[in-house]
């Protein structure tokens, strides 16, 4: 779900990215179907999608890496210990790049994320919290992954406004 709120967001802000997804499981599965409802409601399309099993090549490659759980980030980091300073919940990264402010025009996107990530230890990814991770949809019915889809919306669109602030803005709900 996060993939496609990204991407679409993004899209219609007029930024160039290639956002993509991964997890610790077991790959080649269809999303589930009340995610793929609850997104449905929403305007997106999940039909194509297939889980893919998050490799050291993904994470190395990639310039943000974001995890919806600590543990997704935990992963990230022991496969590519060099990508700590750029793998991020998405709540922390919300909740961080908030109080750093908006990323200034003209500012490298990786200046402004390493501004994000100052300050940060690498204990904090010890254990699971509330405020940094977003529920698992998986087995909790539509309702409930409708409320997740919610969730990833609005910290997506905060994402993309303190990311890439001054972007076309288009909607994307």
């Amino acid at each position: 779900m996060a993939e496609v709120l990204l991407r679409h967001r993004l899209a219609a802000a007029g930024v160039a990215a290639r956002v993509h997804s991964a997890g610790l499981f077991m790959p080649g599965l269809p999303a589930h179907a009340d995610s793929a409802r609850a997104m449905a409601s929403r305007g997106h399309d999940l039909s194509a999608h297939r889980s893919r099993r998050m490799t050291v090549d993904m994470v190395r490659a990639a310039d943000l890496v974001v995890g919806l759980a600590r543990e997704h980030v935990r992963e990230a980091v022991l496969l590519a210990p060099d990508a700590w300073e750029r793998s991020f919940t998405l709540k922390e990264l919300v909740r961080r790049a908030g109080q750093v402010g908006a990323r200034r025009p003209g500012q490298a996107f990786g200046g402004w994320l390493a501004g994000v990530h100052d300050g940060r230890r690498r204990g904090d990814l010890l254990g699971a919290s509330a405020d940094d991770d977003v529920a698992d949809p998986y087995g909790l019915g539509l309702e409930g992954s409708a409320r997740v889809a919610g969730e990833l919306d609005a910290l997506v669109d905060r994402l993309a406004g303190l990311g890439w602030p001054g972007e076309r803005r288009g909607d994307a709900a």
